[in-house]
């Protein structure tokens, strides 16, 4: 039993003094200086408040109630001799449950009542330091006691660990569908998605769920190597995870197999365990993956349709698909890159390229706000500063050729960032062949700064892509 203080004889002083204190704070902000000053003079002792407040938790001062948190299936218990008042100031349900009782037993899991002292002092000091492995058992805390602001305030924290790769996303949204926070479930999703690479070569992926997994398959934004990877790692949380053949025909069924390449559909056919067991399910699939790669686009278009989901490419990292760009030292200057891509998916353009050409310029100004000299009535303006601008990404075909009819492109940039050695996707940006650049283009990248989340030792590190996408030129027969 951990015993963090208890009341001791003559210590309403020291509780009077605290509020004392407090009083002495709000009078001083709101005071007017008697010597004449228009404006009243600020005295803040906030800190010091802070400090007597942890005192008077760590030492169990004026305690009027005893809580007693017991880790369930244990014997183990914690004691805390806390305050009716500071309890209730955050909580509403501490004010219901001390209103008539001075003393009360409280079971909470292992997880939750290791970190119950944590939860205690951000009562009392409205502040604390958590760790990955304390984000849920805390937010489960702030949640069992309807404490808002600090449920907000581990939410926000376990969105901002992932967007930087250090907090376990598919754990993170098994619990946000289980506490029905929606905010998190999605950044979960989105993160699981642009780093699915990383995740499926990771422990976690084990760890995923049909209801995950089937929330992940359809997405088109997915960040892998080529779609045979996808297909992989799908067939090896099958041998894992062993679900009923409902389950593993429907996400078989999300695979696009018109992606993978004849030679591999082939291999597949002959060595797969998941096709071997399930390949009825997927038969259909796989003939109009054949059929996709024997004609050209054009001529499979005039009898079935090519819109839907199964002809347009995911993410994919394969030099096929687009290249990665290192730009060292991005703040400094204007910098170009070409690379070429495969023309479209389809086996007919397999040997086809397009060149697109690559402009990165870290401070680039609206016309809006390029240099003027005067406005029309001849007053002088101010001119514009380089760091006003922000920075432009400008991605253009290389010749505008009768090679891509039927095709328009969609162009995604990623931008990654560094964990524990392993680079993953932190943004991305995606845009049409209808624009040559994403208007939204690192918006809020401070490049000056060396620490900034958006570089890597001082170096922007993008991942070019550029996906084909199909479309209908001649009616389908009905």
């Amino acid at each position: 039993m951990c015993r963090l203080g208890s009341a001791k004889p003559g210590s309403w002083a020291s509780f009077w003094a605290m509020l004392t204190l407090v009083g002495l704070v709000t009078h001083a902000a709101q005071k007017t200086d008697v010597g004449g000053e228009s404006a009243g003079t600020s005295i803040n002792h906030s800190q010091m408040l802070l400090q007597r407040l942890q005192e008077l938790l760590r030492q169990g001062n004026a305690s009027d109630v005893v809580l007693r948190v017991q880790a369930m299936g244990t014997d183990e218990v914690r004691v805390f001799h806390a305050h009716r008042l500071l309890l209730g100031l955050h909580s509403e349900q501490f004010r219901e449950l001390l209103s008539n009782q001075s003393e009360v037993v409280l079971q909470e899991s292992r997880d939750c009542a290791a970190v119950f002292d944590k939860f205690i002092r951000y009562l009392y000091c409205g502040e604390l330091t958590v760790l990955l492995a304390q984000a849920i058992p805390l937010h489960q805390l702030a949640t069992k006691y309807r404490v808002a602001s600090l449920q907000r305030g581990v939410a926000d924290y376990m969105r901002a660990h992932l967007a930087g790769g250090a907090g376990p996303a598919v754990g993170w949204y098994h619990y946000a569908v289980s506490t029905g926070d929606e905010a998190l479930r999605q950044s979960c999703l989105q993160f699981l998605a642009w780093n699915l690479s990383a995740v499926a070569g990771s422990a976690e992926w084990g760890a995923v769920s049909p209801e995950l997994l089937a929330h992940l398959l359809p997405r088109s934004d997915l960040v892998l190597q080529d779609e045979l990877e996808l297909f992989q790692a799908l067939e090896a949380w099958l041998g894992r995870a062993r679900p009923p053949p409902a389950v593993a025909e429907r996400a078989l069924r999300a695979i696009r197999y018109p992606m993978i390449p004849p030679a591999q559909l082939f291999q597949l056919q002959a060595r797969s365990a998941a096709l071997a067991r399930h390949g009825p399910a997927v038969a259909d699939l796989l003939l109009q993956a054949y059929q996709f790669h024997a004609a050209s686009p054009l001529h499979y278009a005039k009898f079935f349709d090519i819109n839907g989901s199964a002809f347009l490419p995911r993410n994919y990292l394969a030099p096929a698909w687009g290249t990665p760009w290192v730009i060292n030292n991005p703040a400094r200057d204007d910098r170009s890159t070409s690379f070429q891509t495969q023309l479209g998916p389809s086996g007919h353009d397999s040997g086809r390229r397009v060149t697109w050409n690559v402009l990165f310029s870290p401070r680039w100004l609206p016309v809006s706000l390029r240099p003027v000299y005067a406005d029309a009535t001849g007053t002088a303006l101010p001119l514009a500063r380089p760091e006003d601008g922000r920075p432009r990404l400008v991605v253009t075909p290389a010749s505008s050729g009768g090679d891509a009819a039927g095709v328009s492109f969609q162009k995604t940039v990623l931008v990654g960032a560094r964990h524990h050695g392993r680079l993953l996707v932190r943004h991305a940006y995606s845009f049409h062949q209808s624009s040559e650049e994403a208007g939204d283009f690192l918006a809020h990248a401070d490049l000056q700064r060396r620490n900034s989340e958006y570089l890597v030792e001082n170096a922007l590190h993008l991942h070019l892509i550029v996906k084909p996408v199909y479309h209908t030129l001649i009616r389908t027969p009905k």
